[in-house]
């Protein structure tokens, strides 16, 4: 006699059992749509999708309420209402995803960051990844892979992915470090490999592109256009990629003028002051070296500039605060929404000098003193990301 048990239901339910072996079985996450989603990556899929709030970030955002009292307890509640990206940044953290598919509406978007690529950032110690220089068949195997039969199982969601952030550009502004010489190939293969496999009807993706203060300068803007768009066609130009992600994790505005380095002794060089004069700029070049040219643009921390002392600071800045909402009512023909990538209240990198994946960007004077491991949660920071919050939340 088989005794049928809850779990035993909701593997039948989910079409873990009676399927034949190697066949993805689709698995209808409540509240979905009722039919595959097919998205049109030729169209910006933001004016009908709204970004999804989900609900490993809630759950963090909860926890962090709780240890506030009045207004700023109840702000922080709001922020769990934010649709905010869900980040695949190692192999084991691909198990966050399928619990936070089963509240997402059909008329919502479910954002993902894919992040594991073999040498990660390899020009910064706080965000080193898991996998060493030349992992590339785990990468691909264990981490692409996996991610890949997952969004198949669930084709009836609709899925917005950002590919790889501090990848390719890094390829473009440090390549001079031998961290970065040593991390090329397998960026660039990896990249490919995930534009080829994740090119699945019901996503789209945007290839991570730095931001205005990274690739906006004269001679990184043709340099790194030609680097993001040869990964593109070298995966046979998949059709479900739409374009780029810019300012993830940044602290850029998106149209301040004069931008915020704008006079520094070397801002004159610089056309890209703020991120839309980036697009401006770089979006066109994409699109002459064979990419489309659109874009998200990450505006999750931008409420409050004026705390980095340089451009290049980017470790947990000092007085940062919540920036605009995610929408799609922007101003520009190469920005098809402002969304929330990075989420708020989650660590950059460690302050402890004595870490070993300790950067010195995050003990300078303009980065928030302490903070943990990057990805980890740092109540004091998230509070100040409310309390300097523009608009208010």
């Amino acid at each position: 006699m088989v005794r049928i048990t809850s779990a035993t239901l909701i593997a039948f339910a989910a079409g873990a059992i009676g399927a034949p072996q190697g066949t993805v079985t689709p698995r209808q996450s409540p509240g979905g749509c009722e039919c595959a989603v097919k998205l049109d990556a030729s169209t910006n899929v933001f004016e009908k999708y709204t970004l999804h709030a989900n609900s490993f970030y809630r759950s963090e955002v909860e926890a962090a309420a709780a240890q506030m009292s009045g207004e700023a307890a109840e702000a922080a509640l709001r922020v769990a209402d934010i649709g905010t990206f869900l980040w695949a940044d190692t192999i084991a953290n691909i198990d966050r995803i399928e619990p936070a598919l089963q509240d997402v509406p059909c008329d919502e978007i479910f954002g993902l960051v894919v992040y594991d690529l073999p040498g990660r950032d390899c020009a910064a110690k706080a965000s080193n990844g898991e996998l060493p220089v030349g992992a590339i068949d785990r990468y691909k195997t264990e981490f692409i892979d996996e991610i890949a039969a997952l969004i198949k199982r669930y084709p009836n969601q609709a899925f917005a992915l950002v590919i790889e952030p501090d990848s390719l550009p890094n390829l473009i502004t440090n390549i001079d470090l031998q961290s970065c010489q040593d991390s090329a190939a397998g960026y660039r293969e990896g990249v490919a490999y995930a534009f080829e496999k994740l090119s699945l009807p019901n996503v789209v993706m945007y290839l991570d592109a730095g931001h205005g203060g990274w690739l906006g300068w004269p001679d990184n803007l043709e340099p790194g256009a030609k680097e993001l768009a040869n990964a593109y066609k070298a995966a046979g130009s998949p059709s479900q990629v739409r374009g780029i992600a810019i300012n993830v994790s940044g602290w850029n505005q998106w149209d301040m003028t004069p931008g915020e380095f704008a006079n520094d002794p070397d801002g004159q060089w610089n056309e890209a002051e703020n991120e839309k004069a980036f697009l401006e700029l770089f979006s066109p070049l994409l699109e002459q070296n064979g990419m489309p040219g659109n874009a998200i643009v990450d505006t999750g921390r931008s409420g409050n500039p004026g705390g980095r002392l340089e451009w290049g600071a980017w470790c947990n800045v000092v007085d940062a605060g919540f920036g605009p909402r995610p929408t799609s009512d922007v101003d520009s023909q190469w920005a098809d929404a402002f969304v929330w990538v990075k989420p708020g209240g989650e660590s950059d990198g460690t302050s402890d000098s004595s870490a070993v994946r300790y950067d010195s960007f995050c003990g300078r004077p303009d980065a928030f003193q302490p903070s943990p491991e990057a990805g980890t949660w740092n109540q004091a920071y998230f509070e100040m990301l409310i309390e300097n919050a523009n608009p208010a939340i």
